[in-house]
């Protein structure tokens, strides 16, 4: 079977993919294109694999791939994607979807309109344990979910951060507390196959925490999503000290939960616990159970892929739902743009005091009208934004927090 030609946008993090699809036969894929702003510094990276390099995204476009992956920066991948539907490629974005809620409403246009794949690149809900979780929710072995709880949260010193966050514009240093929402609830919709119906969230403002940096923005904030089936999801990162990459489920049987990350590991260390009530247990059933979860038979080749195996999974969806033709269970664009709304309304709730928002049917083109014309955005991209980052409006890093960041972005910029 003919391979897939792969393009990608974003060479920091698309490198990985390169190097995925050159270890992975089985993924179908060739990486045939890379594009990058920097292009000229990776030459060095890319020549052995013979992958044309381009510094213009239309450009790559006009080369023989057949998809594009989108590794660019966190809230600009919407007018690429939709570039590429258009010039008739399938579509893997990295998360988020969309930056703002006019964008969510395009997106799902141009998908609509195209005949192609798009596929948000969440591999958080694809661990092994995520998977296993999957498994059993799909067993009914905990019933109807109705609590659900996800974190994800990353911390990092400044030093660390000024080197991946070079530039005074750079998305992290103005990307609002809920923003980055997306690993914290994409898998609990992936166990439960729900989306959210409305948001609150309260956001957390510390300026000792941005210390050494130019950050605009609040560090975490706890978000809580009213989901499809009345459920409730409690999400909490994404850069609060500690951390964690955790799930839990409660369902109208029992509760089952993975163990948080640093027991074992980033992902922890691979075991699941379930716990079913014990007067609905059924003949030979324990009450309580824990056990270490294994790869699916189709997903024994992941190997070392990075994010805990969800980087190999993800690829194989997407490569398996291209050659198909068809559109993935997860994650499709109205998953994507459920997961993006979360994140842009819930800091709208967060500058409320936690209003409730709600979330409307991307499915409904008459409801998804009322989205239009927002196009607020915390981001710099073109100006001044149109929506603050932080509670307490603009923040001003102090003269020694620029100092800080710059001298790491000099001694980055010119070794």
């Amino acid at each position: 079977m003919k391979k897939i030609r792969l393009g990608i946008l974003g060479a920091r993090r698309g490198l990985s993919f390169l190097r995925l699809a050159v270890e992975n036969e089985e993924l179908m894929l060739e990486v045939t294109a890379i594009c990058d702003n920097a292009a000229f510094r990776l030459r060095g990276d890319v020549e052995k694999y013979n992958v044309r390099l381009f510094e213009d995204f239309d450009e790559m476009l006009k080369s023989d791939i057949d998809a594009v992956m989108l590794a660019n920066y966190f809230h600009q991948h919407t007018s690429f994607a939709i570039k590429a539907l258009k010039a008739g490629k399938h579509v893997l974005s990295e998360t988020t979807s969309a930056g703002t809620m006019k964008e969510c409403v395009e997106l799902c246009e141009a998908v609509e309109n195209s005949n192609k794949v798009y596929m948000l690149a969440e591999n958080y809900a694809f661990s092994k344990i995520g998977l296993e979780m999957k498994n059993q929710y799909d067993k009914n072995k905990i019933g109807e979910v109705l609590y659900g709880e996800g974190e994800y949260v990353h911390p990092i010193n400044a030093p660390e951060f000024n080197k991946i966050s070079i530039g005074d514009t750079h998305w992290r240093n103005w990307a609002p507390s809920t923003y980055y929402c997306t690993h914290a609830l994409a898998p609990l919709m992936y166990f439960t196959n729900t989306y959210p119906v409305s948001v609150n969230a309260l956001s957390i403002e510390r300026d000792k925490m941005l210390e050494g940096t130019v950050k605009r923005c609040d560090p975490v904030s706890v978000i809580l999503c009213r989901m499809n089936n009345g459920a409730v999801f409690r999400l909490y990162g994404w850069n609060s000290p500690g951390h964690s990459v955790w799930y839990r489920m409660h369902g109208e049987r029992g509760s089952m939960e993975a163990p948080r990350a640093y027991d074992g590991g980033y992902f922890g260390n691979g075991m699941l616990r379930i716990s079913v009530d014990s007067w609905l247990t059924e003949e030979g059933e324990h009450h309580t159970s824990g056990y270490l979860c294994d790869w699916p038979e189709e997903y024994k080749k992941v190997g070392t892929s990075g994010h805990g195996g969800g980087d190999y999974v993800v690829t194989k969806i997407f490569s398996e739902a291209v050659k198909n033709n068809k559109s993935p269970e997860f994650f499709d664009v109205y998953k994507g743009v459920y997961l993006s709304a979360v994140g842009i309304l819930g800091w709208k709730s967060a500058l409320s005091n936690g209003a409730p928002v709600e979330i409307i049917d991307f499915k409904d083109k008459e409801m998804r009208k009322a989205y239009l014309k927002d196009d607020l955005s915390p981001f710099p991209d073109s100006g001044k934004p149109s929506i603050q980052s932080s509670l307490k409006g603009e923040r001003v890093p102090s003269e020694e927090d620029r100092k800080n960041a710059e001298k790491i972005w000099n001694e980055i910029m010119n070794p």
